[in-house]
């Protein structure tokens, strides 16, 4: 038997392990393979070096490859570019009211890798939010641009916990003391080999319309639904790849050209098939697609962020 809690309107109900299979609806037709995992995300800036200074101090992140109006940045003791920047002279900070990125959330390997992140944002003076979400245990910060960002550790999937079909997913506050406790005595030295984009949250206009794309059209399993004003949807039984919120409020407009924003993010599939199979699907859902010569698809979501879906590659810089 399951422990009685809370569910999300506060009604005591009887929450159950979260076994593989035992929650998540799965869309009608076509669905996205239980290896999908997120690839890089590309942001528009207003001042690279400023940037830079943050990515590299603040977060722990190298610069893998740098123009004079870009950068690619990897974890130290990796290759794999995790974050791409693009500057634009002028723009505009992200702020409220805007349509796009809430957040782009950084993996990272294990607790104990969090931990030592905690120590290091205290060491510099960094501030930090932070939430207890049940699945996993986050920090967030902004950087200079306004943009948020998720630093994460999940908990293990033995742990985690379903009311009925839906995954249980909170923000309770984090035992931050426990959590520091947990580096042991090593000390942080960047963001570590196996840190991951574990998943990207946006502000959408309607959490319907939302489902209807990245569910329906996309392939994604609806995770969690009532959690208020959001949708948490994932892949292969993950707690959640993508996020969408409508706490932008009714007014809210689409972020542009002159707005530092997420220009794009990465959805990575098994194999040429797998990316042709979801092409399908967000066509015959009445979707632009562009199929490049590379064998990615692009298209974009009804708000005007761009998606590209790709085969894994050995995207290396040295």
């Amino acid at each position: 038997m399951g422990a009685t809690t809370n569910d999300l309107f506060g009604a005591a109900t009887t929450a159950e392990p979260a076994t593989p299979g035992s929650y998540g609806e799965a869309p009608a037709g076509y669905r996205l393979p239980d290896a999908t995992r997120l690839g890089k995300v590309r942001l528009q800036v207003a001042d690279l070096a400023r940037s830079l200074a943050f990515y590299e101090r603040t977060l722990g992140m190298r610069v893998v490859e740098r123009d004079a109006a870009s950068a690619s940045l990897a974890a130290h003791g990796a290759s794999r570019v995790l974050v791409e920047l693009e500057e634009r002279k002028g723009v505009r900070p992200a702020g409220r009211g805007l349509l796009g990125l809430y957040h782009f959330a950084i993996l990272l390997p294990d607790r104990p890798s969090l931990g030592r992140f905690v120590r290091h944002l205290a060491e510099i003076g960094a501030r930090a939010g932070a939430g207890d979400h049940l699945v996993s245990e986050a920090l967030y910060l902004t950087d200079p641009d306004g943009l948020g960002i998720e630093v994460y550790a999940d908990r293990p999937r033995s742990s985690w916990q379903r009311l009925g079909r839906e995954l249980m997913i909170s923000t309770d506050p984090v035992d931050m003391a426990d959590l520091a406790a947990s580096a042991g005595d090593t000390r942080w030295s960047g963001m570590p080999a196996g840190t991951t984009i574990g998943h990207v949250h946006l502000h959408v206009g309607s959490l319907a319309q939302g489902s209807a794309f990245f569910s329906d059209a996309l392939g994604f399993d609806r995770m969690t639904w009532r959690y208020p004003g959001a949708l948490f949807l994932g892949a292969g039984g993950y707690h959640h790849h993508l996020g969408t919120n409508v706490w932008a409020g009714p007014g809210a407009r689409q972020s542009g050209n002159d707005d530092a924003r997420l220009l794009e993010w990465t959805i990575e599939l098994p194999s040429a098939d797998d990316v042709a199979l979801a092409t399908r699907s967000i066509r015959a859902a009445g979707h632009d697609v562009d199929e490049t010569q590379a064998g990615e698809t692009l298209t974009q979501d009804p708000w005007g962020t761009r998606i590209r879906l790709r085969v894994p590659t050995d995207e290396v810089k040295s």
